[in-house]
């Protein structure tokens, strides 16, 4: 692999994606939706001007290093540094009980039903409730944006998704480590779980905090917004190397950053230009995310599994109504009430992405029962992204939560 069929491979990719998004947007798809079914199309293709996307030649950019440092650090500030703590705060309860015990089980009840059904070993099941449990919010607040939605549901669905990434990684990593020592360690775990999250989140604000203050005695976009780029990647790399949540330690240093910097020191030029900045990374990100996802889709394999697949896809399921259903009920109770239909919403709109991809992948070549835990985790996945985000707007509309004919709600 040389630097110049790197370039042309990266070329195709922004190419692709600029022709899907105009194509998603003409014809009324989520753009993550068909970014995709367009890598897929692309893997098909064999033409000679294409030759970069071919396998033997394109560089592997869908493994957990460039997943985890490069992609995952700028997608997790983007959706943290725009939201508002305030409205997080409204929802704290169900935010917390979601992104926390929801995490565990659905990653008990998934894994349980697979070991159960499928066969797999109740450790290894486990780890597949672990990798499969992080949910992708993007394409459902893309659909949410066209629609005539309400900013609430919006809030709470995105909030969950930005905390419940880290939590799912730690889980991961703990069920790892139980499977290497050949056991689970409860009392140990749980320590380990709960000072992962809680560091991970106390050194992000308290990096996040550090830097606003820098950018008050600054007073250059092109300067501040270099800041808030090394304290992204900076807190995650931190994080990961004291054993703690990177992911929320980049949450909670956007979330400083947007509420506290942003507001406080930064000037509205250079606030503009901030958020323009995440936004294109952001769209750039996920967009070779997702086109990566439809490249490496392995049919052939996918097939060979359906029945397996079909399972898992199921036990994932049961285990989002498991993780949903009861803890917002529970947490109705202490706080403002999140109805029915916003719930059936967040349970299909509990879409998986590139963290459980990144997981799996980063499973050693030697872990027992790798390729099977990869081929669920596929198609887990694509089922996510093909099925359930190109049916969330007719759910929508179905439970009259949403109106084309009226402009979106900011």
């Amino acid at each position: 692999m040389t630097p110049s069929t790197t370039v042309q491979f990266l070329i195709l990719l922004l190419v692709a994606a600029s022709v899907i998004a105009v194509l998603a947007k003409y014809l009324r798809i989520p753009y993550t939706v068909a970014l995709v079914l367009g890598g897929l199309v692309l893997s098909l293709l064999r033409l000679p001007h294409l030759s970069p996307l071919e396998p033997s030649q394109r560089p592997n950019w869908l493994t957990p290093d460039v997943i985890l440092i490069l992609f995952l650090p700028a997608l997790v500030f983007e959706g943290s540094v725009k939201l508002n703590v305030r409205d997080l705060l409204r929802d704290s309860a169900p935010l917390l009980l979601l992104a926390n015990v929801g995490v565990l089980v659905a990653t008990f009840v998934t894994g349980y039903l697979v070991h159960w059904v499928i066969g797999l070993p109740i450790l290894i099941a486990l780890l597949f409730g672990a990798v499969i449990s992080a949910t992708d919010p993007i394409s459902v607040l893309a659909i949410f944006k066209d629609l005539h939605m309400d900013k609430r549901l919006s809030i709470i669905i995105e909030g969950e998704s930005l905390l419940n990434d880290g939590t799912a990684a730690v889980l991961f990593q703990i069920v790892l480590a139980a499977i290497v020592a050949g056991h689970i360690a409860l009392v140990r775990g749980t320590g380990e779980f709960i000072v992962a999250v809680g560091g991970g989140a106390a050194l992000g604000s308290g990096l996040g905090l550090v830097a606003s203050k820098i950018t008050k005695t600054i007073d250059d976009p092109q300067v501040e917004i270099t800041l808030t780029t090394v304290l992204a990647y900076g807190s995650y790399l931190l994080a990961y190397h004291f054993h703690l949540s990177g992911i929320l330690a980049t949450a909670s240093a956007g979330l400083i950053v947007g509420n506290v910097g942003a507001k406080d020191g930064m000037s509205a030029q250079t606030r503009t230009a901030l958020v323009s900045f995440w936004e294109y990374l952001a769209f750039v990100m996920n967009s070779l995310v997702f086109l990566l996802i439809g490249l490496e889709i392995q049919i052939d394999a996918l097939v060979h599994s359906w029945r397996p697949v079909l399972f898992a896809i199921g036990a994932v399921l049961l285990g989002r109504a498991f993780s949903v259903y009861p803890l917002v009920t529970a947490s109705n109770l202490f706080g403002e009430k999140i109805p029915a239909r916003w719930q059936h919403v967040i349970v299909w709109g509990g879409l998986r992405g590139a963290l459980a991809l990144a997981l799996a992948l980063s499973l050693d070549n030697t872990f027992p029962d790798r390729s099977l835990v990869l081929d669920l985790t596929f198609g887990v996945v694509i089922f996510s992204i093909l099925v359930q985000g190109l049916t969330i707007r007719s759910l929508l509309r179905i439970l009259r939560l949403a109106d084309d004919s009226y402009p979106a709600r900011s």
